[in-house]
């Protein structure tokens, strides 16, 4: 690779991409993933109680999170690859589209669907929160402790992403089975909330 090109990223042969994916890929996928919970919440039909669990609203500010900072743009860094930016301009452009119908459709049932759950969030918070911060910090912890070109840790990570995936993909086909259904297993979607924001988190603190 020529000098002129050292800082353009070879997102094929980069061992520290997970699978070999374009840089942020996971990432926009685990990001598109959280925000489809939100799309489905807002595209339910109106005959139907339908909210995002407090735990998505963690999810959600951890994407926010890191659609604001760029590692490899910090690094001067530059990716090639068209996949990361499809994945931007499938989750802001989904967002903006869903966003703007239902508050076209009906403003008042955009606010009643995305305001969290009283008694969730006085219960739970703290928890989530915590596994929030908790998971962060593991990944965190773990790049620091191995470096960022350790076998170890890049099988680490690559093991978090597919957790964090599979809960996430998980999640949705519950979600449809459980808002569908008159009893709702509350307490088991907190627990498996509490175990998926921590995946989530920790892979988000690996990329960081």
């Amino acid at each position: 690779m020529s000098d002129g090109n050292r800082n353009v990223l070879d997102p094929v042969n980069n061992p520290r991409q997970p699978f070999g994916l374009p840089a942020g890929t996971v990432r926009g996928f685990l990001s598109l993933l959280i925000c489809v919970f939100f799309w489905m919440v807002l595209l339910w039909p109106s005959d139907a109680v339908a909210k995002p669990l407090l735990g998505h609203f963690f999810m959600l500010a951890m994407v926010l999170m890191a659609f604001a900072s760029s590692p490899a743009a910090h690094a001067g860094i530059r990716d090639q690859s068209f996949t990361p930016w499809l994945m931007r301009i499938l989750f802001v452009g989904g967002s903006v589209v869903v966003v703007a119908y239902t508050l076209v459709k009906d403003p008042a049932q955009f606010s009643q669907r995305l305001t969290p759950d009283v008694n969730e969030f006085r219960d739970w918070w703290g928890t989530f929160l915590a596994v929030t911060a908790g998971g962060f910090a593991f990944g965190l912890f773990i790049r620091f402790a191995f470096g960022r070109d350790n076998p170890i840790f890049l099988t680490l990570r690559a093991w978090l992403s597919v957790v964090a995936m599979v809960m996430l993909a998980l999640e949705l086909a519950l979600f449809v089975a459980f808002t569908s259904s008159d009893t709702k297993p509350e307490p088991f979607m907190r627990y498996w909330q509490a175990f998926e924001i921590t995946a989530v988190a920790a892979y988000f603190g690996t990329r960081s």
